[in-house]
């Protein structure tokens, strides 16, 4: 029996930077920035407790002039995506990866 596999993210947040836009090699533009979310739960006494969650998000095409145009920080979006993982090497030469989330769709609310 095969197994489906799936690469899927929803997340409803705020934008907690401005877009940073990226022209890369093949002359197009990405846009990436930081993105947060905020859970709200009951600890064992019955409290209520936030946790706040950061996200990388990195956007092309067409999310990402929609985003270069009316991207701001503070802005609400319900993001769909995908997670990517990136290696590279940092300025000072180490090798370092990283995990975001590569927008599909989104909805500026």
């Amino acid at each position: 029996m095969t197994i489906s596999q799936m690469n899927h993210v929803n997340l409803i947040g705020q934008m907690s930077s401005d877009p940073k836009v990226i022209e890369l090699p093949n002359g197009k533009k990405a846009v990436r920035f930081s993105f947060s979310t905020r859970e709200t739960f009951l600890d064992e006494e019955g409290n209520s407790k936030h946790e706040k969650s950061w996200h990388q998000i990195t956007a092309r095409g067409k999310w990402a002039k929609v985003l270069e145009e009316f991207g701001t920080k503070g802005q609400a979006l319900a993001i769909e995506g995908k997670l990517r993982s990136r290696f590279f090497k940092s300025h000072s030469g180490e090798n370092r990866n990283i995990t975001e989330v590569e927008i599909n769709d989104l909805v500026i609310l």
